[in-house]
């Protein structure tokens, strides 16, 4: 399944600075291990805000929910989820594939 996720992070203002470095540098690696794993397909930032959109892929919501609590800076993160289904008017081709 494809999800669309939006995710705010909420950095507490008195947060010690290396603790911050420390929680972001582990949240890079294991994006870059859920990337290769497949489940983190595409990343965009919204300028100007400590916010982003993925496209992420689980087998479910289930997945998905362990997949997003099991990162580094679930503590500080607002999440929203919207699963997504394929649209007959989708330009690209229906087959075998993510999503598809």
């Amino acid at each position: 399944m494809e999800f669309l996720v939006n995710i705010r992070i909420d950095w507490p203002h008195d947060m010690d600075p290396e603790r911050k470095e420390e929680v972001s540098a582990a949240e890079r690696a294991r994006a870059a291990e859920l990337a290769a794993a497949g489940h983190l397909v595409r990343m965009w930032r919204v300028p100007g805000r400590t916010e982003n959109w993925g496209l992420w892929q689980a087998a479910d919501p289930t997945e998905l929910h362990a997949i997003i609590s099991g990162l580094p800076v679930w503590p500080w993160m607002t999440v929203t989820v919207h699963a997504l289904a394929r649209h007959p008017v989708d330009p690209l081709p229906a087959g075998p594939g993510p999503g598809r």
